[in-house]
């Protein structure tokens, strides 16, 4: 019997024995018909993560005694439409962490999402959804830094990837939490012989959350392998009223990306929530995301977002999404040489299960 349960916990199987050790399958598949114009092109096809990413991960914890836990977290990103992996690269691209909970916070190690992310939770006017197209994800959270006809061509921080450094491998993060007040600081290590900064990062984010109301933000910088810094820092609030939730944030990061050159990305948003029917929640955010480089043009874009959802059980939701993005400068980008249309529209309905 113990052999039968060991093996049932690396399976990561449901059942008696993964009660008793503490170790659960969960997951979300987000699924919906998309259709667009001018993003670029005119297509029609079946898209993944539209409201959340589609994902599947391993949670476990071990009781220590004296309120200390053994924790560990593995996270994969998925793509529902075609069943690959998000990163074909990594099974767990998403999360790999193990770590300790105490009365005295979290002590985690692995990769992790950095802290920018972290900030953006409670205070995300979409609340994160369609994060492969949410600017707070990806310029302020630095998940996508490469739209139009530049980026910033490397990558700062142990991300793994150029223009993306929403998660980062090596990653010590401490959280602790006091009443309605959460604080967190972690390092990134970049593990470059020689040069202990090269590729590294580190920050601190501070939250306070209630009920009604909270604020949340972070800082950080990261360096590149040739000790270039990026500095990135978020600050949102969001409160109820009513019925009504009211979110908004701002944010900027400024990369150096050679000698005298730089890039400067600020984004501001903000937006609402209310329920318009039984079960059925309606979101609407605007998302204003404006770039500067050196010796190039600015640029940037405008993208406004509707949701409007229904629960049709615990975990499974039913939803319609529109989106109308503005770009600005060269933002748009070229497809065969010639300059994309500067405006788009999307349209997408879905289907979410979570698990």
């Amino acid at each position: 019997m113990r052999h039968s349960c060991a093996l049932t916990v690396l399976l990561a199987a449901t059942g008696t024995c993964l009660a008793q050790t503490g170790v659960n399958l969960y997951g979300i598949v987000d699924v919906g018909l998309r259709a667009i114009d001018g993003l670029p092109g005119n297509t029609t096809s079946v898209a993944s993560g539209v409201n959340q990413t589609s994902r599947w991960g391993i949670r476990g914890q071990e009781d220590l005694g004296g309120g200390w836990k053994a924790v560990v977290r593995l996270e994969g990103g998925m793509n529902a439409d075609t069943g690959t992996q998000a990163k074909s690269d990594r099974l767990f691209d998403r999360q790999a962490w193990a770590g300790l909970d105490s009365p005295y916070g979290q002590l985690a190690v692995g990769r992790q999402a950095n802290l920018i992310s972290d900030a953006l939770v409670p205070v995300d006017p979409l609340g994160k959804r369609f994060a492969s197209f949410n600017p707070n994800v990806n310029v302020a959270g630095l998940s996508n830094t490469a739209f139009g006809t530049y980026a910033f061509g490397r990558q700062y921080g142990p991300s793994g990837y150029a223009d993306n450094f929403y998660r980062l491998d090596n990653t010590i993060k401490y959280t602790a939490t006091v009443g309605p007040w959460q604080a967190r600081a972690a390092y990134s290590a970049g593990e470059v012989a020689g040069d202990s900064s090269a590729s590294s990062s580190h920050g601190v984010a501070v939250a306070y959350v209630r009920p009604d109301f909270a604020v949340s933000g972070a800082t950080m910088q990261f360096r590149s392998r040739e000790g270039l810094p990026l500095d990135a820092w978020s600050l949102g609030a969001a409160t109820h009223l009513g019925a009504w939730q009211f979110k908004a944030n701002a944010a900027s990061n400024v990369a150096d990306t050679g000698p005298g050159k730089s890039v400067h990305q600020r984004v501001l948003s903000a937006g609402a929530s209310h329920p318009i029917w039984r079960d059925v929640l309606m979101t609407a955010a605007w998302y204003s995301v404006r770039r500067e480089a050196t010796a190039l043009r600015d640029d940037g874009f405008d993208r406004g977002f509707l949701f409007v959802e229904k629960a049709l059980a615990p975990r499974t939701t039913a939803y319609a999404e529109a989106d109308y993005t503005v770009w600005r400068g060269d933002a748009a980008g070229l497809t065969a040489g010639r300059a994309n249309d500067h405006h788009g529209t999307g349209l997408t309905l879905g289907l979410m299960h979570k698990f």
